[in-house]
């Protein structure tokens, strides 16, 4: 289990960008493959980004791909989200976890707002 803590987020014109942020706590930080995830309210989690523990190799779901990039510095125990073309369907609250997740570790999440 790892704290971690999402900021970033805010409100953004379609089109936008935005760049989130997901610090964790530990020294295991870098042993730890990383997740971006994302939930509309009255909707279910769903996978958005993740990066392996070294950051060599990166999934995106379909929906994200082209316009979203996963990073990490491992130095800063911190993973990122960089967002760009933002659409109104990107609004949600989103979240970092561990990959395998671990479902102690959510964070409370970053409001990300896409609207005109």
């Amino acid at each position: 289990q790892v704290q971690l803590v999402e900021s970033g987020g805010g409100l953004v014109q379609p089109g936008g960008s935005l760049r989130l942020s997901c610090a964790a706590s530990g020294h295991t930080f870098s042993t730890y493959g990383m997740g971006w995830f994302r939930q509309a309210p009255g909707k279910e989690r769903t996978f958005v980004a993740a990066i392996d523990w070294s950051g060599s190799t990166t999934y995106y779901t379909d929906s994200v791909k082209g316009r979203f990039t996963i990073t990490r510095d491992n130095a800063k125990n911190t993973v990122y989200l960089q967002m760009n073309s933002l659409k109104p369907e990107d609004t949600a609250v989103y979240d970092c976890n561990t990959v395998p997740i671990d479902r102690g570790s959510w964070g409370q999440g970053t409001q990300v707002t896409v609207s005109s």
